[in-house]
């Protein structure tokens, strides 16, 4: 039975996308697939009594070596901020290639801290920094020290004792250039070192709690119990300034979404299902029921979405208990029929994720179409025609289109770059100064500024010819003409509009690096959770990849 690709123009709006999940697919678990049988070592603690000092792991296999280098710093409260213009933070860290020297670690300590004020090398790969989050730390450290575990629900209500402000790589600050590593095999899909640093920082704020709760008290402290560490991860605070991302590298962006579309495709071809498969399902499902109860927030938006999946998931786990017949041939495509028809958004995508659970061999080749060599299409085809682009422009931008932009809703919003930082910011065009300041973000405005544009041309036209006049729509030529050979390149909806959740955009990156419970503070900002439930380093070779879909109490 042939199963098409899913409509882009359905796939592809904000509020389909802003409701992606985590999958097999995700980042940090292809890169916990891949490392997991490398070697894990902690290669150095330094720390005084209060938990400041150095902290080197390792990942080691033949003859390659990846280190994390942790710099732990006394800040005040004052001092401590989750915000990218911070210059102070609890904690910062530097991904080494290799085996680090001591004029190596006296180097970075100089630098690293610092972040984006300090001077890296070739040698380091990824740079980030982390703050507390004080009042759980402090709580883990005191019961700790008392010889007691901390309590699991009020753990459960943060997931982290640390959240991260930012991770950068691919040459930023002098950090080794994506060329120089990229042929890498271990590395070969997307962000996989900034992964690689994140889970490393997740267990250095474990040894970290249990050192200073040691030095508190050295008879009488305990170490937090692995299975309260499983099921920590690390926090994320995301802004704004990764919006821009999805719109600016839609070759990339269509991998992506292609990856994810053509496993759902596969799987609905399935003629033959094993009963073990669907087990795993509906306890993947089951299971995942806990971890949503305890998914908090306080954004009405957000809550809405929760609640609209919790009832959606008791439908799915109730039809795959009552209607799901695994011996009818292609039940898979049946079961997507009917969510399609039952679920919403929400629970829809979910699922989508959750019945990729079985199907490694399905989805493990995926995983290296994710990457993109954006320059192989980046030159517009010059010697084609107005008329070729006329139809590109119907044919994959319908919905678009239909907006019109002379109306004030539709053109209520501006992306400029503040000044002070440099990182993406939104502001309303009709209230705020600095439109003239305006990104080229405004995709679907363009595009149909563009298709008005070619309106009154020749259909033999050369667009070679149509750029010497139409300068300023180069970005959307080039884009159009991507979209035809890569359907899922573009997003299908208005970014500058007054409906515009920008927090949708966000949430797609953030799905396929492998964030949980999403928690929007405004509809510009948000929090998240990485790792959590996830094996420790030193647990790797033996836990299954299901690890995500574990009670986490």
């Amino acid at each position: 039975m042939e199963v098409q690709l899913r409509d882009p123009k359905e796939v592809m709006k904000l509020s389909r996308l802003g409701s992606f999940h985590q999958s097999k697919l995700s980042f940090l678990r292809s890169f916990l697939r891949e490392f997991k049988n490398w070697k894990y070592k902690r290669d150095l603690l330094e720390l005084d009594e209060n938990g400041f000092g150095i902290v080197v792991y390792s990942f080691r296999k033949k003859k390659r070596i990846y280190s994390l280098i942790c710099f732990a710093n006394k800040i005040t409260d004052q001092e401590r901020s989750d915000r990218v213009i911070a210059t102070k933070w609890d904690a910062a860290f530097t991904l080494f290639d290799g085996i680090p020297t001591k004029q190596d670690i006296e180097r970075l300590k100089k630098n690293v801290p610092k972040q984006e004020v300090g001077r890296m090398s070739y040698k380091e790969l990824t740079l980030s920094r982390a703050n507390k989050s004080v009042r759980i730390f402090n709580y883990v450290a005191e019961c700790l020290s008392n010889g007691q575990q901390p309590d699991k629900n009020k753990l459960a209500k943060v997931g982290y004792l640390y959240r991260t402000t930012a991770v950068y790589g691919s040459g930023k600050f002098g950090l080794a250039d994506r060329f120089r590593i990229k042929n890498r095999e271990e590395i070969y899909g997307p962000f996989r070192l900034e992964m690689m640093l994140v889970y490393l920082v997740r267990q250095f704020t474990f040894d970290q709690v249990n050192h200073i709760a040691k030095s508190k008290n050295p008879k009488k402290a305990v170490s937090l119990d692995p299975e309260i560490s499983r099921n920590l991860g690390i926090g994320n605070s995301t802004g704004l300034g990764m919006a821009p991302f999805i719109v600016n590298h839609p070759l990339l962006l269509n991998n992506w979404i292609m990856a994810r579309e053509v496993a759902l495709k596969k799987i609905r071809q399935i003629k033959k299902i094993n009963q073990s498969d669907v087990d795993l399902i509906i306890n993947c499902l089951k299971s995942s029921q806990k971890n949503i109860e305890n998914w908090n927030t306080e954004s009405d938006y957000q809550l809405s979405k929760i609640n609209h999946l919790k009832k959606d998931l008791d439908l799915l786990i109730q039809y795959f208990l009552t209607r799901f017949d695994y011996k009818k041939e292609f039940s898979y495509n049946d079961l997507y029929i009917w969510a399609r028809k039952s679920l919403g958004s929400e629970c829809l995508e979910f699922m989508v994720s959750v019945i990729m659970e079985p199907y490694e061999k399905i989805v493990s080749p995926l995983i290296k179409t994710m990457s993109a060599d954006e320059d192989m299409y980046f030159t517009i085809p010059i010697n084609k025609t107005i008329s070729d682009l006329r139809n590109i422009l119907e044919l994959n931008y319908t919905d678009i289109l239909k907006i019109d932009f002379t109306q004030k809703e539709n053109n209520q919003n501006f992306w400029f770059i503040s000044k002070n930082k440099e990182e993406p910011r939104l502001a309303n065009r009709f209230k705020d100064n600095g439109s003239e300041l305006e990104q080229p973000l405004a995709i679907a405005r363009d595009i149909c500024q563009l298709y008005q544009r070619i309106s009154n041309e020749k259909n033999s036209l050369t667009i070679g010819k149509f750029l010497m006049n139409n300068n300023d729509l180069r970005h959307v030529i080039r884009r159009s003409f991507i979209t035809e050979k890569f359907p899922y390149a573009e997003i299908q909806d208005n970014t500058i509009g007054s409906k515009l959740m920008p927090i949708d955009m966000l949430r797609l990156k953030l799905s396929f690096f492998g964030a949980v419970k999403f928690d929007p503070r405004s509809d510009k900002w948000l929090r998240i959770c990485m790792f959590q439930g996830a094996p420790l380093p030193n647990e790797l070779k033996t836990t299954n990849d299901h690890w995500v879909y574990n009670l986490i109490n």
